[in-house]
């Protein structure tokens, strides 16, 4: 066994006084040696957690201990070192931001789509009457996805209900979504159930665990995660690379976040450009006088940014503006 591991995992369950279970509950996760992030709501946990590998057996022993979330499922990663330099653990208003608050409309422990474990995924997705929706947003699919699912051009989960009606004309097909973890997908397929869709399937436990049980075969590229690892590996029986440098055009599966912090967008960039550019998207951002140093990797951490009023589109960072 590694000496680190990583869980990536979430629950939908209620929690009363959820900030102040937030607080207690980041208390705890450092007690035990934990780094991570954690999203903690009114509708349950999500959360990315990496330490020793008896922390993490510790983290999950207490969690299933909680009648809460004795269901809750995770998926372990070993790793040569922890995924996370700090241990972040933060109440919001959902566990994953889709905008979708009404209890009486979405609420997946009410209605969500027909689970499908990775070996029946592996089954159906090619069938004449099915349709693959990948829910992730566009820098997630860029640098993979499953061949031929459908994407869609969203930056951030929370744009996916206005989405819907391009989706109509899939109506009469099985419907298959799948995301990283399968928390996306809890929301998005009782969505499209309320919405009009009759015949609604999730990938249990999303991209990483569809890896881990059936090899990862037809998943294109690589997989983005919300973590210093950035990206991580899936498909053993036939893996691709389809990611391509946004400087060059040669393909790689290398994504970083812009060096200039003003900027900080989600791109894929090969090594050689990210030398001559210094870890930036553009020569314009490379000359900002606020550009960080590139060390290689890209990520960077979080530090407090003044703010731009004069910023009309918001970026995605690298530090966890959605966890999966």
């Amino acid at each position: 066994m590694s000496k680190y591991q990583t869980l990536l995992y979430y629950c939908y369950s209620p929690i009363e006084n959820a900030e102040g279970f937030a607080a207690e509950h980041l208390k705890f996760c450092k007690s035990i040696g934990l780094v991570g992030r954690i999203i903690v709501a009114d509708e349950g946990l999500n959360g990315t957690v990496s330490g020793t590998s008896e922390a993490c057996y510790a983290y999950m022993k207490a969690i299933h201990a909680d009648e809460r979330f004795a269901k809750t499922e995770f998926k372990i990663d070993n790793v040569d070192e922890p995924s996370f330099i700090k241990m972040h653990c933060r109440y919001k208003s959902e566990i994953v931001h889709s905008g979708l608050r009404d209890p009486h409309i979405i609420n997946p422990n009410k209605q969500t789509g027909k689970h499908l474990e990775p070996v029946d995924f592996m089954e159906m997705k090619d069938r004449d009457d099915v349709v693959i929706l990948d829910v992730r947003s566009d820098y997630e699919h860029s640098l993979g996805k499953f061949k031929n699912a459908i994407t869609l051009d969203i930056e951030n989960f929370r744009d996916f209900p206005a989405k819907i009606n391009e989706l109509a004309k899939y109506k009469d097909k099985k419907i298959l979504t799948y995301c990283t973890g399968g928390i996306k997908c809890e929301k998005a397929s009782a969505l499209l159930l309320h919405e009009g869709f009759k015949d609604v399937y999730q990938l249990h436990g999303g991209i990483i665990k569809y890896g881990k049980e059936a090899g990862g075969k037809d998943f294109e590229g690589k997989c983005y995660v919300f973590d210093n690892r950035v990206a991580v590996d899936v498909n053993s029986v036939n893996p691709v690379t389809i990611s391509t440098c946004r400087n060059c055009g040669k393909t790689t599966s290398k994504m970083i976040n812009c060096a200039n912090p003003e900027c900080n967008e989600h791109f894929t960039q090969c090594d050689h450009c990210g030398e001559q550019l210094e870890g930036c998207c553009s020569t314009v951002c490379q000359e900002h006088p606020r550009k960080r140093v590139y060390d290689g990797t890209g990520y960077y951490v979080k530090v407090p940014q003044p703010v731009n009023t004069e910023k009309v589109k918001s970026k995605t960072t690298f530090e966890l503006t959605e966890t999966e």
